[in-house]
């Protein structure tokens, strides 16, 4: 299959189209100036026009744009010329992820670094992140596996179209609510839509939303009680955060901050009830490579 991506030097654009050239699909793409993505992908022998140019879209089976994109896009109106299907990155999701065991990070802040965090435990799955972890120098774990670590944007509802296996949340605290028509209730709602599609769901009670959900099971995590004994120190000339967890031992993560060991606890449930418990000790050694 031969996919092209307009906006592909975008952080989400540029996700997708790195996790799916692991996939096997060819890819091509497009953006107004060049950035470290292009760069990154062109080194890659991907094709990249710059700027957005018609004569890109040639025998493409796919066309996939950003949000930013506009409709009178010279690109998207040489796809639709030649009846080449379009998709916007919110509905190509639901198409890329709908085979997938998603393990679907969402929340107002924490959720790149908790996605991270769980790429590192995990570093056999793929893995589609909204900034670029230092341990592997990008967006984008580039594995081809069933299981993929995502993190899912709740700022157009794209979050809604993850296919959550697991529904990790670090908090719901309310953003972006001209895409909820500055209503609660819509955003919440929402929220409540992506937790009940999920087959588990992980919640830092610290959140008030979150502890409200009483009637919905969930492992929970309760920052006051479950983690305890945190201090931040240097290693190696690194920032590092060491913790106590429940009776599971001490656990060290990079970064200063008790969000730092928050969020590492939340990928730690998440990898004890996956693994099992006799995988304790490969969970923490694999966080350690978290950066």
């Amino acid at each position: 299959m031969k996919i092209h991506f307009i906006g592909i030097g975008g952080i989400g654009i540029s996700g997708l189209a790195k996790y799916l050239r692991a996939q096997g699909i060819e890819i091509s793409g497009s953006d107004i100036t060049e950035g470290s993505a292009t760069k990154y992908l062109r080194a890659q022998g991907v094709s990249i026009n710059i700027p957005h140019n018609a004569a890109a879209i040639t025998n493409q089976d796919l066309v996939i744009h950003s949000a930013i994109i506009k409709p009178d896009n010279v690109e998207m109106q040489e796809a639709i010329k030649k009846g080449i299907k379009v998709l916007s990155r919110k509905e190509a999701i639901a198409s890329i992820l709908k085979e997938k065991r998603v393990f679907s990070v969402c929340g107002a802040h924490g959720k790149s670094t908790t996605s991270a965090i769980l790429s590192s435990i995990f570093p056999h799955f793929g893995a589609i992140i909204g900034a670029d972890s230092k341990e592997f120098g990008s967006n984008v774990r580039e594995a081809k596996s069933e299981s993929i670590i995502f993190e899912a944007d709740e700022s157009d509802k794209s979050f809604l179209n993850s296919n959550p296996y697991y529904a990790i949340i670090p908090n719901a605290e309310p953003e972006h609510m001209e895409s909820y028509n500055h209503d609660l209730n819509e955003f919440y709602g929402a929220y409540r839509q992506f937790i009940h599609t999920a087959k588990k769901r992980i919640f830092n009670l610290s959140d008030p939303f979150l502890q409200s959900l009483k009637t919905i099971q969930a492992i929970t995590l309760n920052p006051q009680s479950d983690i305890t004994n945190i201090r931040f120190e240097i290693h190696n000339d690194e920032p590092q955060t060491s913790f106590e967890f429940k009776d599971y031992g001490i656990f060290k993560v990079w970064g200063f901050g008790e969000h730092m060991a928050q969020n590492a606890s939340l990928a730690i449930l998440c990898a004890i009830d996956e693994l099992g418990i006799d995988a304790l000790e490969e969970i923490r050694t694999n966080l350690a490579h978290f950066k």
